[in-house]
């Protein structure tokens, strides 16, 4: 939840350093692979062996196209934006996921979850639509899109028979290879080369070694022992922890909007994650 909210910051503080979109990933992609070379080279045969379906959705679903969705929806919105649509809408489409895959549909205590998530999400850009906003519409249409796919990888993360150090390395390797190769290309402009130190530094303690090694290493492991619907729980919380330090971080102001959408996303999500409870038999 804390490496969550650190990446909701600093999506939302990248329009404001010297590092570009592009830079911020090298550094989120890369930074994992240096540290994890031995382990992966060791690992190297599973990879190998992971079927396209799965490998698909954890390299699309957290790699390249989600990580510049998010870094553009926070640019144009804000860090509550980034912190709760993100998040928060990931519990929603992951049960539709499931439900695609042949799970029951949410009912009870879920579906009422679902549903207040769904009005946050949309208490969140309500004023923004009156007033026809359409830089903040669209970076909220972005991050939902980033939602989406982070429940991708979610749901394939189950999928692979790999542990989280593979799981980082098949996310990674790819990831680095195709954000290297925009770069090389000039599809995507780089400053790496004149940013300032201090947001170098920021951004690979941030992404390198928080949401890259030590997020991905924790979010997998989670996965396996609790399953891609239990996981999502993390979201209930990381809005609110995102709307407070962004106060003294960045110097945002919670508006109306912000104040009734987090908690209601942040209510939704922990009851669409809650488990009924078993019914003893009379005659156990």
């Amino acid at each position: 939840m804390a490496i969550w909210a650190a990446f909701a910051l600093s999506a939302r503080a990248l329009s404001a350093s010297t590092l570009l979109p592009a830079d911020a990933a090298l550094l989120r992609f890369g930074v994992p692979l240096v540290v994890l070379a031995p382990a992966l080279w060791r690992r190297r045969r599973k990879l190998l062996a992971v079927r396209p379906g799965p490998a698909a959705k954890i390299v699309c679903g957290a790699g390249v196209p989600f990580f510049l969705a998010a870094m553009y929806g926070g640019s144009l919105t804000s860090a509550a934006f980034v912190g709760a649509i993100v998040p928060g809408m990931v519990p929603l489409f992951v049960s539709a996921l499931m439900v695609a895959g042949g799970k029951s549909v949410p009912r009870g205590t879920q579906a009422a979850g679902l549903a207040l998530i769904v009005a946050g999400v949309a208490a969140l850009v309500w004023r923004y639509t009156a007033a026809l906003d359409a830089d903040v519409l669209l970076g909220a249409g972005t991050l939902l899109l980033a939602s989406g796919l982070w429940a991708l990888y979610t749901v394939g993360l189950r999928e692979v028979d790999l542990d989280p150090v593979g799981s980082i390395g098949l996310l990674c390797l790819p990831s680095f290879a195709v954000i290297a190769l925009l770069v090389v290309t000039g599809v995507l402009p780089t400053g790496l080369a004149h940013a300032a130190a201090d947001d170098i530094a920021l951004f690979l303690v941030v992404q390198g070694l928080g949401v890259g090694l030590c997020a991905g290493l924790l979010y997998a492991f989670a996965i396996r022992r609790l399953g891609p619907e239990r996981s999502s729980v993390v979201g209930s919380l990381s809005p609110v922890a995102v709307v407070l330090l962004a106060v003294p971080l960045l110097d945002e102001s919670p508006t109306l909007s912000v104040l009734v959408g987090v908690p209601l996303i942040t209510l939704g999500v922990a009851l669409a994650n809650r488990r009924p409870r078993t019914k003893v038999s009379a005659h156990a």
